[in-house]
């Protein structure tokens, strides 16, 4: 057991190490002999736990990942807010605001990483898709949200917002355009969920306007 332990700690710290490189220098700059130098360890150890530097961004990603949906979780879960401020809360938990996160997502965003990307998307929507299907249960409980399919209403949501809102393309829309592609979003959603026309209005502007 011991053994297993060292082992763990030291995957721990290369994740940790190619963070703060990431961070720092940017994953194209960051090489694995830098790496090796910031842990203090032989090229034999890293490959041990890794097999290219590729496969080191995954790790980093998977632990990134599991840190956003541990802290979205803890928020659905917190009945002393309202229904509707969780949902906006746990939303917000899950933008990336760190500079290796950031770091990590330009790489994931860039043509050749595609299957990083769709990787990154998948792992996402397997996780949340059950913590915010349990939240909109709670809403049909409370009589907020009608409908029979809401693991499904979540899959859809989650994928109408990651191809409707993708960095490049809003980066291109006038402000007219973000702001009608926003309120169809806003609309949409609604009558996915099964509520009330202007009731999402407050809680999603308050993400769209930190975005």
């Amino acid at each position: 057991m011991r053994i297993v332990k060292e082992a763990e700690e030291r995957k721990e710290e290369i994740l940790d190490a190619a963070e703060k490189l990431f961070g720092m220098k940017g994953f194209d700059n960051t090489s694995t002999n830098d790496i090796l130098e910031e842990v203090g360890i032989a090229r034999g150890t890293l490959y041990y736990h890794f097999k290219s530097k590729e496969e080191i961004l995954d790790g980093v990603i998977e632990r990134i990942t599991g840190q956003l949906m541990a802290e979205a979780e803890k928020i659905v879960r917190d009945q002393e807010l309202p229904l509707l401020e969780r949902l906006t809360k746990a939303i917000l938990s899950l933008n990336v605001d760190t500079k290796i996160g950031y770091e990590v997502m330009e790489q994931v965003h860039r043509p050749q990483n595609a299957l990083m990307h769709q990787k990154m998307q998948k792992t996402l929507l397997t996780g949340i898709n059950p913590i915010f299907t349990e939240l909109i249960e709670e809403g049909i409980r409370q009589g907020i949200c009608h409908t029979d399919y809401p693991e499904e209403v979540v899959e859809m949501t989650m994928l109408y917002a990651n191809t409707a809102f993708d960095d490049i393309d809003m980066a291109n829309l006038s402000q007219a355009e973000r702001e009608k592609k926003i309120a169809g979003f806003i609309y949409n959603v609604e009558r996915l969920m099964g509520m009330e026309e202007g009731s999402l209005q407050d809680a999603l502007m308050k993400i769209f306007k930190r975005s």
